[in-house]
């Protein structure tokens, strides 16, 4: 699992619970944990600033889409994933490139996830 080793991440996810669950999980990758947000303009706020390498976004933040993340992502090109219950409904077709993670998942589908969005990215 040395390939995601030092990697640092942006989590944002609203449920407590599920966003500890993910930051054990990229510990256990390796990777480290660079930020986590629960709230859209938190997560907004991280992006535009944080010194990231790869991003794990849950698509609705309280009701909210984290799309406007997505897009600052994008603009800054670092790579990202969704991380969803609701499979690709709700993501606009201008990421549909992008891996979606379907919650509940493994380790092994996380470790998945980021490898093929880290390549897709470098594409």
């Amino acid at each position: 699992m040395a390939d995601l080793k030092g990697l640092r991440v942006l989590v944002v996810e609203d449920e407590g619970a599920i966003a500890l669950l993910i930051e054990d999980m990229l510990l256990d990758l390796g990777c480290e944990i660079a930020a986590s947000a629960p709230q859209l303009d938190k997560a907004c706020a991280l992006a535009c600033t944080l010194e990231i390498d790869i991003a794990v976004l849950d698509l609705n933040l309280d009701g909210h889409s984290a799309l406007p993340v997505a897009h600052l992502l994008k603009d800054r090109r670092i790579p990202f994933l969704f991380s969803t219950g609701y499979g690709m409904s709700g993501i606009s077709p201008e990421f549909k490139s992008h891996p979606v993670l379907a919650k509940p998942f493994a380790l092994a589908d996380l470790r998945a996830k980021m490898l093929l969005t880290l390549q897709v990215h470098a594409a």
